[in-house]
């Protein structure tokens, strides 16, 4: 990657203070001659595509616990090493170990079929014979809320939730789709139910079921059942046939075992601030993927996002006002451990700022934040607006309140403007957690331009004279 001009950095860095006194819109026009040589420069040489093959090609998935999340872990900072990145380490973090095992699922009544399924991180296993019972389908919690106990009791209960298509307006549905993932165990145990099968949270199914963790609540007395997810086309076959009065018995077998916590690791690398070093920006993705697939989508891509993000400044020859540091956080997919042990061991540090990828390797289209203080929050979207006019040529302009990440929003509550960075998500769904998420489903060039938005948007708000969010 080509080097920016010296008498760009001249000004820009060094002589840094000379902007301080100029409005806000002013100060950040001066960096467009560096934007505009970062994306050129980005799209002609960087290592983002060849790092997405290193973890996900070389290495494969990395479930919390697994000797390949530990590999990962030796490759992020052997790679962050050879980059010339500073301070790079491992932080160690206790995380949960689940194991899959073996398992199967098939309808044995009316007809014998084998189910697409996947069981759901964090379930007990059925023994070894398995589970044969018939089954009960719902919609919803409402309509299973209706039922009598007695046509509840000792089946297993089928969730056919149908999570929407993904909508530019609305999102994608996935928080409503995902709670019957999370609790359907216990909404089924709790009536008397033997297992929870899961219709996949998903709009789009080829026959695929997709995986995510699930919880026990509700107290000792709510017995811990076991739970799957199952295809859309599965669920939707046990439903017609309810609705025409057969009785649909299932088999299902899992192995599954919780193996209580083992040790694992964030990791980190930085460049140092030139004039604050004490005040850290972060950028970052979550290193841990399921044990279906390669974790490419989710989160292998914004690993290698922010991973290239920093090289791109170190190439160019930048040096900002502040730290900017890279976090890959552990178990973020079943956990969140590794999210909320950074919080806590740097809790005391002075975090400005934090950027998470955690959508996948799509086009970019923005950032969104997340603050405490609602004036500070309005005024950073502002700011971030005109920032983010940097990259109309990217296409990365728009900004929006919203949800910032799963583990850069812990660093929310000490005052930090935490974003996201927003993707076209439109397919993002149709391969999560499942064994279709891998490389060949991530475009290079928009990979490239996810790691351009970060480096840009993150260089200037860890180098601009104020915080992000202050006059």
């Amino acid at each position: 990657m080509k080097k920016i001009s010296i008498s760009f950095l001249a000004f820009c860095v060094f002589n840094g203070s000379l902007l301080i006194g100029q409005e806000f819109d002013a100060v950040i026009e001066n960096y467009r001659p560096m934007a505009e040589q970062m994306i050129k420069s980005g799209r002609q040489d960087n290592d983002t595509y060849v790092k997405l093959q290193e973890l996900c090609d070389d290495i494969g998935n990395r479930l919390s616990g697994s000797d390949a999340l530990n590999q990962a872990i030796q490759w992020a900072q052997r790679s962050m090493k050879a980059d010339g990145q500073q301070n790079v380490r491992a932080e160690k973090v206790m995380v949960r170990k689940w194991v899959r095992g073996r398992e199967s699922c098939r309808m044995i009544e009316p007809r014998e079929m084998p189910f697409g399924m996947l069981g759901l991180g964090g379930s007990v296993g059925t023994p070894p014979e398995g589970i044969t019972a018939e089954v009960i389908v719902v919609k919803d919690k409402a309509e299973l809320d209706a039922l009598p106990d007695e046509s509840i009791r000792g089946k297993i209960v089928v969730f056919n939730f149908p999570m929407p298509p993904f909508s530019p307006t609305e999102g994608s549905g996935y928080g409503d789709a995902v709670a019957y993932r999370s609790n359907g165990a216990k909404w089924a145990s709790e009536r008397g139910g033997i297992a929870a099968l899961v219709r996949s949270c998903t709009a789009y199914s080829l026959a695929t079921p997709h995986t995510g963790v699930m919880g026990y609540s509700g107290g000792p007395e709510v017995k811990k059942v076991p739970t799957a997810a199952i295809t859309i086309e599965a669920a939707t076959l046990l439903s017609r046939l309810q609705a025409r009065g057969k009785v649909p018995v299932v088999q299902l077998k899992m192995s599954a075992q919780n193996l209580g916590e083992v040790p694992s690791a964030n990791v980190l690398g930085e460049i140092v601030g030139s004039e604050n070093p004490e005040q850290i920006v972060v950028i970052g993705g979550h290193l841990d993927s399921w044990d279906v697939g390669t974790g490419a989508q989710d989160d292998g891509c914004g690993c290698v996002v922010a991973m290239e993000a920093l090289n791109m400044i170190r190439q160019a020859g930048l040096k900002p006002r502040r730290t900017i540091r890279v976090v890959l956080w552990t178990n973020e997919e079943n956990g969140a451990a590794g999210a909320d042990s950074y919080a806590a061991r740097h809790q005391a540090e002075d975090h400005v700022a934090g950027i998470e990828s955690d959508s996948g390797g799509f086009a970019p289209e923005g950032l969104s934040i997340d603050m405490q203080d609602d004036q500070k929050e309005a005024l950073a979207i502002r700011q971030l607006t005109k920032i983010l006019s940097l990259l109309d040529s990217v296409g990365s302009t728009r900004v929006q309140a919203g949800f910032s990440g799963v583990d850069v929003g812990r660093l929310k509550d000490m005052g930090t403007a935490c974003m996201g960075l927003t993707v076209d998500g439109r397919l993002y769904f149709n391969t999560h957690h499942t064994w279709a998420d891998t490389v060949d489903k991530v475009n290079p060039k928009e990979l490239t331009d996810c790691a351009i938005t970060m480096a840009v948007a993150i260089f200037v708000i860890a180098d601009m004279p104020n915080r992000l969010g202050e006059e």
